[in-house]
């Protein structure tokens, strides 16, 4: 049995982004919004939404539970700030928190006390993704074929 835990991320994001791009509906700010303090200008892809979604289900799913506030940290980076020392910066809250209330609404991801944490359908398609891109991996690198 593949779990997602042995898939390389940036393959199960990808294809768990497919997957939610057709589930999920983007808010109307999304085109205008940049993704953190440390950003100048907002992201370039058509579909970050998507993504920032699926790689929030992942991580939610290998972190939990976790809140709004260690997330925002994880998705941030350093602030410019001219000849003074870098500083971090957090990531944008807001696009963290509509993007966890979409995959609550979906029932994916559950709300409790200590934060937010994986559901057991959430895991299944997380599952299902990597089933998915395993065999895609086994064909492409057959060496992968132990591992997985």
């Amino acid at each position: 049995m593949v779990n997602f835990k042995d898939i390389p991320p940036e393959l199960l994001i990808k294809e768990l982004s497919n997957k939610l791009s057709k589930e999920i509906q983007e808010p109307k700010w999304v085109k205008e919004v940049k993704t953190g303090l440390h950003k100048e200008r907002g992201p370039n892809e058509a579909n970050w939404y998507s993504i920032r979604a699926a790689a929030l289900l992942r991580k939610v799913a290998i972190n939990s539970p976790i809140g709004i506030e260690r997330l925002a940290s994880e998705y941030g980076g350093k602030v410019d700030r001219g000849s003074k020392a870098h500083h971090a910066g957090k990531g944008s809250r807001k696009v963290l928190r509509a993007a966890l209330q979409d995959l609550e609404k979906m029932g994916y991801i559950l709300k409790n006390k200590n934060g937010r944490s994986i559901s057991s359908a959430g895991t299944k398609m997380l599952n299902a993704a990597a089933k998915a891109v395993s065999s895609e991996l086994k064909e492409r690198i057959p060496a992968m074929e132990k591992y997985i």
